[in-house]
């Protein structure tokens, strides 16, 4: 080696240096942008006209050649360089132990910072952009070392049998967890109220009709037993387009009326029950616990917009609509919060007040709190399933952390509730 350099000056040797630092660099850098790569950027990188991140997406097929290429070329190279440092030091400095032992600290300083750490840092900053340009680079080594892989690859993969180990090239599907996180790391890529949608659709396999129907109390029905004169007015006064109609009794459902076909009706002759009698579908009942998304589904092959709740008896909980699916993947149509305050998010003092009979879900959504969902479904139900009673007076109840203050009660149950803001989300604000 002290030979090789004796007629070297000595500029050139450093430049020697230099340009193996900067080569094994690039080798370190290509490795860690291809592993690093979101393969599915790439694909739409490819899809858009990008020719090296189609490249880039090829090569990535077959990773063991890949890695072969650049593990082979990067300590080749690291291998080179420590012997011309050695060498250089020697020939200058005299054949020392002490001298040996600098140069071999050098060496490995001048690897670690400037072919291994630094380049890897850029290529895990910028994987897509750098992998959709070294492929072509990297692509003629390929077809040079092709025998010499042949025999590496052949190599590991006995080894790995020996041990009774299976390399897979295949890149596996992303799990619902891993889409969920990619979503809500998309914020550069796309809006929030877009975002929000594919999280809720998420959701949505988590979600039963009894989380998004109508309770009973609150469903308008249409009694047609009653004067032909109260029905219409009934029809005229109505805000939906479809009604449950019962026949005296309001616990039975004998079918669902068009609203728009029963007004249709109206000034064109005496009008009797039979006429609207006539224009009744016939109702859907579905047990409570069936998935939002079953029922989705279920509307989508009937064609159908509307479906009643029922318990085990047989006794409707409430009512479902698509309407309401739509809305727990876009948010509601609406501004207008029935049951919450008119400002749906913490007032300056803290506080919220909310109607006993908000959805909790509806309370967790808009005020980021966690309030358990596993029981009762309202603000009411929760606190008196806590405290097992219908209050006599005024009192106040933390639950989940979160301080309750019942101001409004009777006879049935709670009627107003203001909440208090935590105050770790108070001191995060």
């Amino acid at each position: 080696m002290d030979n090789f350099f004796h007629d070297w000056p000595f500029y050139g040797q450093v430049a020697l240096v230099i340009f193996l630092l900067a080569l094994s660099g690039f080798f370190s850098m290509a490795e860690t942008s291809m592993i690093s790569a979101n393969r599915h950027r790439l694909r739409a990188m490819a899809k858009a006209g990008n020719t090296g991140a189609a490249l880039a997406e090829k090569l990535l097929k077959r990773i063991d050649s890949l890695l072969s290429v650049l593990l082979i070329s990067n300590n080749l190279i690291n291998t080179v360089l420590s012997i011309l440092v050695t060498g250089i030091a020697l020939h200058f400095f005299g054949d020392t132990g002490y001298v040996l032992s600098i140069a071999t600290l050098v060496a490995a300083f001048l690897i670690i910072v400037f072919s291994e750490i630094t380049p890897k840092v850029i290529g895990a900053a910028f994987p897509e952009r750098i992998s959709s340009s070294v492929g072509w680079l990297i692509l003629p080594l390929i077809f040079i070392l092709k025998p010499l892989l042949w025999f590496i690859n052949y190599f590991v993969s006995s080894l790995m049998s020996l041990f009774r180990l299976e390399a897979s090239t295949e890149h596996k599907a992303l799990s619902k967890e891993e889409l969920r996180s990619l979503v809500l790391e998309s914020s550069r890529f796309s809006s929030n109220h877009h975002r929000n949608i594919l999280l809720n659709l998420f959701n949505l396999e988590n979600i039963l009709v009894d989380d998004v129907m109508t309770p009973r109390a609150k469903i308008e029905m249409l009694d047609i037993s009653r004067p032909i004169r109260d029905v219409i007015e009934d029809l005229e006064t109505c805000y939906h387009n479809k009604l449950p109609v019962c026949d005296g009794d309001s616990e039975k459902i004998i079918g669902i009326l068009s609203v728009k076909k029963a007004l249709s009706l109206l000034g064109h002759q005496e009008l009797e029950h039979e006429d609207f009698r006539a224009l009744l579908n016939e109702p859907y009942f579905i047990p409570s616990g069936t998935p939002v998304l079953q029922q989705m589904q279920f509307f989508q092959d009937n064609q159908q917009r509307l479906s009643l709740v029922v318990n085990e008896y047989g006794e409707v909980l409430g009512l479902v609509t698509f309407e309401d699916i739509v809305e727990e993947l876009i948010g509601e149509f609406t501004t207008s919060f029935s049951n919450l305050s008119n400002e749906a998010r913490w007032l300056e003092d803290g506080t919220y007040i909310a109607s006993g009979s908000a959805s909790l879900r509806d309370l967790n959504r808009l005020l980021n709190l966690e309030l358990p969902l596993d029981g009762p479904r309202t603000l009411n139900g929760l606190i008196l399933e806590k405290l097992e009673a219908i209050p006599d007076h005024d009192v106040s109840i933390r639950i989940a952390g979160i301080v309750m203050e019942i101001v409004q009660f009777d006879d049935q149950g709670i009627k107003t509730v203001k909440l208090h803001q935590p105050h770790s989300f108070i001191g995060g604000a």
